[in-house]
């Protein structure tokens, strides 16, 4: 399955979605919500020696299908798995919601929210304003935007969007010659909504290697937005991002694949719940 399979997909699904719904009744739905959370907030904070995780709910993937025989069926319950996350040490959510490849729904971001405080990142394949409408109408506080799929004159349209709306843009990047092209829009049309992603996993070959968010570090002019994504693991993979000034990291698919993701994330942060102890890595004030 490669992601010009998933966008033909997307498109015949958000055109179905179109005339299910005119693009002013989910206008109308999405000025009707409350203000968003501050997600670009949430995971800038700074702090001393620590990274802040966005933690992902995924239920399967394209490729290994399942991630947990307990995720199949009306059983799999995404608040659950935020309210773990929140107690290990999420700074925020992201939660998978396209149906087809990754087993998500729309419905799950209210459930998340209606669990815990965080913020949350609605994790689709946005193609299309109606989908920026349609996020906000479900809630979202955040949205996920792929370079690789969006032309230039459609990012920037999208991009405004968002941000008219409130919400934070997570620009994501898969190769070098994609951030080069969209780092001049990084931060548009305000740098308070605005975060860049690098996603380690290499398109062609499907590999994953944290050292493609180190190579590509550089190119970016404030690291304090960016973002690494796919491939992050443990602690020590958080060390070497914030070696780099990456002191952001999106984990997902290692986080789901634990018998219990809110532990599995509780070591890679190496957090200690308030009331079990002090933390050893103190907070400086941002």
């Amino acid at each position: 399955m490669t992601l010009d399979d998933i966008i033909a997909h997307k498109r015949e699904e958000v055109a179905r979605a179109k005339a299910a719904m005119p693009l002013e009744q989910v206008r109308e739905l999405a000025h009707r919500q409350p203000a968003p959370r501050n997600f670009f907030a949430a995971v800038t904070r700074q702090f001393k020696n620590r990274s802040l995780v966005i933690a992902e709910i995924k239920r399967q993937s394209p490729s290994a299908g399942l991630i947990r025989p307990e995720y199949a069926g009306d059983a799999f319950a995404p608040e659950a798995i935020a309210a773990k996350y929140h107690s290990a040490g999420a700074s925020a959510i992201s939660c998978l919601t396209d149906e087809r490849f990754f087993g998500g729904h729309l419905s799950y971001i209210a459930r998340v929210k209606a669990a815990v405080t965080l913020p949350v990142l609605r994790k689709d394949f946005i193609i299309d304003p109606w989908q920026i409408y349609e996020s906000r109408a479900h809630g979202a506080d955040a949205v996920l935007l792929i370079g690789e799929c969006l032309s230039e004159g459609l990012l920037i349209d999208l991009l405004i969007l968002a941000q008219s709306l409130n919400l934070t843009t997570l620009l994501e990047v898969h190769d070098m010659d994609t951030l080069l092209r969209v780092r001049p829009h990084v931060g548009f049309p305000h740098p308070s909504y605005a975060l860049l992603g690098i996603n380690n996993r290499d398109l062609s070959t499907m590999r994953v290697d944290l050292a493609h968010t180190l190579r590509l570090a550089g190119l970016v002019e404030d690291p304090g937005i960016l973002v690494s994504e796919s491939g992050i693991r443990s602690a020590d993979d958080l060390a070497r991002l914030r070696d780099a000034g990456v002191r952001i990291a999106l984990v997902g698919e290692h986080l789901m694949r634990a018998p219990d993701p809110g532990v599995a994330l509780r070591d890679m942060l190496k957090f200690v719940p308030p009331g079990q102890g002090p933390i050893t890595n103190g907070r400086n004030a941002s």
